[in-house]
């Protein structure tokens, strides 16, 4: 019996794995796969080149920052547009 847990198979149990292509960064982010090209490429999020062809991969944890500094950033632009209105 093959034990061996397919890409769908993780995403749908919430397990993400440890390096992911830039399509499924676009997918996690919901935004399309050259957005997510142009992120690695700004240095916005942090992405490594691997194998012959230079495959861009970001590392799990790597998304998870960019996410979390996006919800800070969010915040501050809140706070500061409330600030602004008083």
């Amino acid at each position: 019996m093959d034990n061996t847990i397919t890409r769908d198979q993780r995403w749908h149990n919430w397990i993400m794995p440890r390096f992911l292509t830039l399509a499924d960064v676009a997918e996690q982010l919901q935004i399309n796969a050259p957005a997510a090209y142009a992120l690695v490429r700004s240095g916005e999020l942090k992405a490594i080149q691997v194998g012959g062809r230079g495959q861009w991969r970001v590392e799990e944890k790597m998304l998870e920052q960019y996410i979390e500094e996006r919800y800070a950033e969010a915040s501050r632009m809140i706070q500061e547009a409330k600030s602004k209105s008083v």
